[in-house]
């Protein structure tokens, strides 16, 4: 990437090492900023990509609570 770019973007749906982070944010080369797994989630969620999101309640019965009364 040295003298083609002046920055770079690197993309995952894991995460990033701190080595990583620490070597896209090195002192004297062009800087890569790094967007993981949750960043991407959050960003197709913003713009609506290729994702739905659905908001569920689960409600369950405590049998011992009836059993009490």
């Amino acid at each position: 990437m040295v003298g083609r770019a002046d920055k770079g973007l690197m993309i995952t749906t894991g995460t990033f090492t701190r080595n990583a982070v620490k070597e896209a944010t090195r002192d004297g080369a062009p800087p890569i900023d790094l967007v993981d797994g949750d960043q991407l989630a959050d960003k197709l969620k913003e713009l609506g990509l290729g994702v739905k999101t659905e908001i569920v309640e689960k409600v369950s019965v405590d049998a011992e609570w009836f059993h009490q009364i």
